[in-house]
């Protein structure tokens, strides 16, 4: 049991690691949740039906917040098994737990690198380049097997935040192009005017999403000038109504896993917003709405690679590298700095599917935030569980 500060009778510790990409909080624990057993998906299959109390506990208020993020390590997964992975990880959001997460990824990087054996039993076969300066992770996310490349320091122990990690996304594809999507009346938000549908596009980076443009969605000017609570509205609803609707179901089916086969969230694409960073060519700035409505401070790597494969399915010859922005990102671009993900196609993949199937690298830096050991007080009434706020009150009907 880890050591407190104080003496208390309580429940088990929990110990996590907090980091952030973007903006976008990762709360990684790495001792003190039970046990899982299985393949990843059978150990995700577990933790929502024997332990999804601690999913709220961690995530959710007085311990987080409604846009909390989290990962749990998972040392042993049939990947890691056969010796194809080093380690696996389990996702967790506001409202569940979800298939893959870049940002994530990115910041899971740095920290196995650094960790010893008490975190990571693999740490030690981990192989440092020296020429490159990097170290390579194999991480098994519950979408597959990710390659991840961390920038390491000479000493080749620690990861070097002066430099992007990468990671080489899952088979990504576009799965609609410029579909048109009813919008009952039951769905209607005040910015469609009188509108009875809009046209997106769908497309899966290790989670399917749906992408859309500002206008589209029947709002005016830039992503940064647009009323929150407005998209929120127009999103959530949206997103009701693809979900609902079975002549689109289609378009967010794993081929080969059920678990994978959901709408994760729609984003907001805005192409004429961001600045490219000194390595890439063009930007565009996206602002995501996923699982129960929170908001991706990050650029969303997942959807990086989501939206190269749609461009790539729309052109080609699309080869460039792109600056992918959230909001946050985009406001902390400077001259020196850019906060920004950078993606790019590095394969085709033979695959049979309607529109072509890639591999995407995705690029971006994440930073150490505090290290925090959590525990349920025996007498406290909360228990061992959380609570989103805004969730306490709930409208009257009829």
């Amino acid at each position: 049991m880890a050591e407190l500060p104080v003496s208390i009778p309580h429940a088990g510790v929990i110990s996590c690691v907090e980091m952030h990409t973007s903006g976008e909080p990762t709360r990684i624990v790495y001792a003190g949740h039970p046990q899982l057993t299985g393949t990843l998906l059978e150990q995700r299959a577990e933790a929502k039906a024997k332990y999804d109390h601690i999913r709220r506990r961690l995530n959710w208020e007085p311990r987080g917040h409604f846009d909390m993020y989290g990962a749990i390590l998972r040392p042993e997964t049939e990947l890691t098994a056969t010796g194809k992975a080093h380690i696996g990880v389990l996702f967790t959001t506001n409202d569940g737990y979800s298939t893959m997460c870049g940002h994530a990824t990115i910041a899971l990087g740095r920290l196995l690198v650094d960790s010893d054996e008490r975190i990571f039993a693999q740490r030690s076969k981990l192989e440092y380049d020296p020429e490159s300066q990097t170290t390579q992770v194999k991480l098994h996310a519950p979408c597959g097997l990710l390659d991840v490349t961390v920038p390491t320091l000479k000493d080749g122990r620690r990861s070097d935040p002066s430099r992007p990690v990468s990671f080489t996304s899952v088979p990504s594809f576009a799965t609609g192009i410029s579909v048109n999507i009813p919008i009952g009346p039951e769905y209607q938000w005040p910015e469609l005017r009188g509108r009875h549908s809009v046209t997106a596009d769908f497309s899966y980076g290790g989670a399917f999403f749906c992408l859309i443009s500002l206008g589209e969605l029947g709002f005016s000017g830039r992503l940064n000038q647009v009323d929150l609570a407005k998209t929120n509205i127009a999103t959530k609803k949206l997103k009701a109504a693809i979900v609902a609707n079975p002549d689109l179901q289609s378009l967010f089916q794993h081929p080969i896993e059920g678990d994978l086969s959901f709408l994760y969230g729609v984003m907001i694409v805005d192409q004429q917003l961001g600045q490219p960073s000194s390595d890439s060519d063009s930007a565009e700035t996206g602002l995501y709405y996923f699982s129960g409505q929170q908001i991706d401070r990050s650029p969303t790597g997942s959807g990086v690679a989501a939206r190269v494969a749609l461009a790539y399915a729309k052109d080609p010859n699309f080869t460039t590298k792109r600056t992918y922005h959230s909001l946050v990102s985009h406001a902390m671009t400077t001259k020196s700095n850019n906060g920004g993900f950078i993606g790019t196609v590095v394969q085709k993949v033979e695959a049979d599917h309607p529109f072509p199937v890639v591999l995407v690298e995705v690029k971006g830096s994440a930073y150490y935030t505090g290290f925090s050991q959590y525990v349920v007080e025996d007498s406290d009434p909360l228990g061992d569980d959380g609570f989103i706020f805004e969730k306490l009150s709930a409208p009257l009907t009829s």
